[in-house]
Order: structure tokens, then C-alpha cells, then sequence
């Protein structure tokens, strides 16, 4: 009988580990500011691994800035453009710009390569000849030359933006090409229509018919003035000699 008493006893401890262990009890943290209610090790305390979690890796890694490289002048801060335009004569060039003030020049083809094509922006008649305007390639340039028709007709310095090529009295097409030492450029161009340089001497006869006719004109009203003052004249002596 007194086995018989004893025997619920051991079951009912058999039976709180068994529901401990799929219900962990609320347990007092070691340490400040952790969750009493996390899950315990095999050992029956907290485990490091779940002790922090993915937030506090999160919190604990420094952001990582990437660091972009200034390009600092030689000269000191950061180089600007060069003052560069490549529509302009006589102009120091960009790589000696860049070179004495540390600015930036557009890129620009080696002189090892044939250049680009310049932009030929103007082909006009300035009263006595033909005078064409262009702008320069980001290119190392020799020399420009003109070719009208096909055929060439004057060859310019590489600082030169403009030039005069002579008469041109028909319709043609005018381009200008950039050459070096590796080759000649694709051309640019534009077509010339030749103004009529026969419309002043037109216009000038026209003006002096116009005003020998004015003269013509004016003359005979002043001789048809006098004829009929001297008529009057000779009419009122008629009359005066009759009365007397």
C-alpha cells in the first residue's frame, strides 16, 4: 500500500519535465535588456547566437560610404572648362590651355588618327569675293583646305576659322576638310548660289533714266511757262494799242 501511495508522485514530476520541455517557463535574463522569454540552450541558459538577433547585427555594423575621388587642379581646386571655343582664330589651343591652367578640354582625337570633320557654318559673298566661316574638330589639325566644285582652292593654317576663296559666278558646292599628318578629314559642306552682281548696274541705269526723264520733264513745263508768260505779254501790248 505504501508503494502504491507513492507512485503518482514520481509521475507527476515525469510529467511537468515532459510539458517544460514544449513550454519553456518564463526564466529572469542575466543580463540587462534581453527577452525572458527566448528560447534556452541544451544547457538551460541563453545561447549567444540567440541572444542577438539579425536587428542587432544590423545595428552593430558601421554603413560603409563609398568615397568618390575629387580631381584636384594642379593648380589647386577643382579645374573648370577651358575657355575654349573652337569657332575662334588666333586662339591659344586647348591642350596648352590645360596645361598652364589645369582646366578641362573636350576629348580630342590623337595625332596619330585622322581628324574629324570640321563644321563649315557660313559661305557668303562680302562684296568683292567668297568668304566661308567654320569651327574647328576636338582634333589635332594640320592645316584646313577648301575644295569648290571638287576641285581645291585654297589651304588655311590650323588657327585659322575663316578665309576667302575668290569669285565663285555659279551654283557649286563649297567644303572645308581637316587634315594631319595621318590623313584628311570627311568634308563639310554647304551649296553657293552666286548673287546677281548684274542688279546694281541695272539698278543705275534705271535711276538715271528715271532722272533725265524728271529733267525732260521739268524743262518743258518751264519753256511751256515762258511761251504762255510771253503770249500774255504780247496780248496785253495788243490791247493797250488799240486803246490808245
Amino acid at each position: 500500500m505504501a508503494a502504491s501511495r507513492d507512485y503518482p508522485f514520481p509521475l507527476l514530476i515525469v510529467c511537468l519535465l515532459f510539458v517544460r520541455g514544449y513550454s519553456p517557463l518564463p526564466t529572469t535574463s542575466l543580463e540587462t535588456g534581453t527577452n525572458p522569454m527566448r528560447p534556452m540552450g541544451p544547457s538551460g541558459f541563453l545561447t549567444e547566437a540567440l541572444v542577438l538577433s539579425t536587428e542587432d547585427y544590423d545595428q552593430l555594423e558601421d554603413p560603409v560610404t563609398p568615397i568618390v575621388p575629387k580631381v584636384v587642379s594642379p593648380h589647386g581646386g577643382i579645374p573648370q572648362r577651358c575657355n575654349y571655343n573652337p569657332c575662334l582664330e588666333n586662339q591659344v589651343s586647348c591642350t596648352l590651355m590645360a596645361a598652364s591652367t589645369g582646366c578641362l578640354c573636350p576629348g580630342s582625337t590623337l595625332h596619330n588618327r585622322v581628324p574629324d570633320a570640321p563644321d563649315l557654318k557660313s559661305v557668303s559673298w562680302n562684296g568683292s569675293e567668297v568668304v566661308i566661316q567654320w569651327c574647328a574638330p576636338y582634333s589635332y589639325v594640320t592645316a584646313y583646305v577648301v575644295k569648290v566644285g571638287g576641285q581645291e582652292r585654297q589651304q588655311f593654317g590650323n588657327h585659322q576659322r575663316s578665309g576667302a576663296v575668290g569669285d565663285i559666278d555659279h551654283i557649286t558646292e563649297v567644303c572645308v576638310f581637316a587634315e594631319n599628318d595621318s590623313g584628311t578629314s570627311d568634308g563639310s559642306c554647304m551649296m553657293y548660289s552666286p548673287r546677281d552682281n548684274s542688279l546694281p548696274l541695272k539698278a543705275g541705269l534705271i535711276g538715271g533714266a528715271l532722272g533725265f526723264l524728271l529733267l525732260l520733264l521739268l524743262a518743258v513745263l518751264l519753256w511751256r511757262h515762258r511761251r504762255q508768260r510771253k503770249q500774255e505779254a504780247s496780248i496785253s501790248m495788243h490791247d493797250t494799242a488799240e486803246t490808245q
